[in-house]
């Protein structure tokens, strides 16, 4: 069984990421690698995969180690490719006609439907290109497994098998998980370590249960760091005093126990640290508000696909001022249909059975933030799309974390993080008061998710809501609709349908 082993590892970019980092990965070892967007989760799994340096310290694998790296892009030199060809490609060529069963045999652990198997890349969904990048390192029989957000684009379908794929299959070898989902980092990992410029905690612990240590250690050094600024403003002031008394009584004893006193204050002073703060930018919503008590009605709606095939019927339906509705169902219920219908008919398309609340100014969200464009810069984006103003721009612009000698960059060159950020403040400065929400989590890191669900619930806002993110949805929900059988019905809670969905999984 290999190993991975870090010594002293460090990475600075502009500042630094994490230092002194030391742990070993060994077999059966499953560790949640959690922090904030850009602060070197992707490198680190680069580093370990050997794709990539570190800026200080060592990393060691074992000798013969093979590691499967999963990253979070779909290589666009792989987009003309068949599923079945980019796993297959895997291979050595020289073993592609002889092993050839190996990829069969993969795509068959991930339930693949052999019409899906010969199709293109670019004509499947995200989250089957996902499963595609997965099979591909799968096929080699890596003895280490690293995965950067793997749950991208999944459906809960399809994410439920992951979970049981990397808790049976993939059990045995040291496993590292990059993700912002979590519940999967509580169920699917043993260790938790959250990367931090000085000190990483580790924790033996899942997600959940080490973020409570790790609150619980931050708690205690703040406790720490007010007690040693304390003794630190007390020594001086000792120390300032003796200094007084000494000279205006000529006594050198004095005078050598004040400066006594000034070191030992600033020993302590040099051992102080500030206690960590997540530092990803700010996630600002707001709610302009409406005096209608209904926002939209729906009466004997048929919500069909782009080439008009019934999905669903929807009966009777009322939304009113400040729900929050979660949108439930399988992949291809026709969630995400759904919701670009409601965007359509609010901004004035005729739509048989939907009234619209006139006072109604909506704020929406795809899951890739399609509405971004990509040649023009982020600085450029915000102060020609809202009236604000260059100077209020870019305090804006750094306040969602984007320093200002990075604001006249394109857009297109942002990172899936950035470019959830970016889109959620511009969806902050739409001013809305009805929230349509596709998979608005994708991408964005653990302490932009709680910001988000705080700013929805501290403002009251209206929302209708689509998520594969099931502390998300939990946090969030108020009402929750579910697609099934072709049709929309509301449910008391999402649980039913979680379990349901867990147990169809035989992964």
């Amino acid at each position: 069984m290999g190993s991975i082993s870090l010594r002293n590892a460090g990475l600075v970019a502009s500042d630094a990421l994490f230092s002194n980092l030391n742990f070993v990965i060994g077999a059966g070892d499953r560790v949640g690698l959690v922090a904030g967007n850009g602060r070197g989760k992707t490198t680190l799994l680069r580093a370990m995969a050997g794709q990539g340096e570190l800026s200080t310290g060592e990393l060691v694998r074992s000798r013969g180690l093979q590691v499967g790296y999963v990253e979070q892009d779909m290589p666009p030199a792989s987009m003309g490719l068949t599923l079945y060809e980019m796993v297959l490609a895997a291979l050595p060529e020289a073993e592609r006609a002889s092993e050839s069963w190996r990829v069969d045999v993969v795509l068959d652990e991930f339930e693949t439907p052999e019409a899906l198997r010969h199709r293109p890349l670019s004509q499947l969904s995200g989250g089957w290109q996902r499963i595609a990048l997965i099979a591909q390192c799968w096929v080699l029989q890596p003895d280490a497994l690293l995965l950067d957000e793997p749950t991208n684009h999944l459906d809960l379908g399809k994410l439920f098998q992951l979970e049981n794929w990397i808790n049976q299959a993939a059990r045995n070898i040291p496993v590292v998980i990059a993700s912002h989902d979590r519940q999967f980092l509580d169920a699917t990992t043993t260790r938790t370590l959250f990367l931090r410029p000085e000190v990483s905690p580790l924790f033996a612990l899942p997600y959940s249960k080490a973020r409570l240590a790790l609150a619980e250690l931050d708690e205690a050094a703040e406790l720490k760091r007010e007690r040693d600024l304390k003794e630190v403003s007390k020594l001086r002031k000792q120390a300032a005093k003796l200094t007084n008394i000494g000279i205006n009584s000529g006594s050198d004893l004095l005078v050598v126990k004040s400066k006594y006193l000034r070191e030992r204050a600033e020993k302590i002073e040099s051992t102080v640290r500030s206690v960590h703060k997540d530092r990803s930018g700010e996630i600002r919503l707001g709610n302009s508000g409406a005096q209608a008590r209904v926002m939209l009605a729906f009466d004997n709606v048929t919500v069909s696909n782009p080439v008009g095939e019934k999905l669903f019927v929807i009966d009777k339906l009322h939304v009113f001022q400040g729900d929050r509705l979660v949108v439930l169902g399988r992949n291809g219920a026709g969630k995400s249909q759904f919701m670009g219908l409601l965007h359509r008919t609010i901004n004035g398309q005729e739509t048989p059975g939907i009234r619209v609340s006139p006072q109604i100014v909506p704020g929406y969200i795809d899951q890739a933030m399609s509405f971004l464009p990509d040649r023009i810069s982020l600085l450029d984006y915000i102060t020609s799309r809202f009236d604000v103003g260059d100077q209020r721009s870019m305090s804006l612009l750094a306040a969602a974390g984007f320093a200002p000698e990075r604001q006249d960059r394109p857009i297109g060159t942002l990172s899936l993080g950035q470019r959830a950020r970016l889109g959620l403040l511009a969806l902050r400065l739409q001013a809305p008061n009805f929230y349509l929400l596709d998979e608005p989590t994708n991408h964005v890191d653990i302490a932009g998710q709680e910001q988000l669900e705080a700013e929805i619930l501290s403002h009251g806002a209206s929302c209708v809501l689509v998520s594969h993110d099931r502390s998300f949805v939990r946090g969030l929900g108020e009402r929750f609709l579910l697609i099934d059988k072709c049709k929309l019905v509301e449910v008391e809670t999402p649980e039913l349908f979680f379990s349901s969905m867990a147990q169809e999984t035989t992964l």
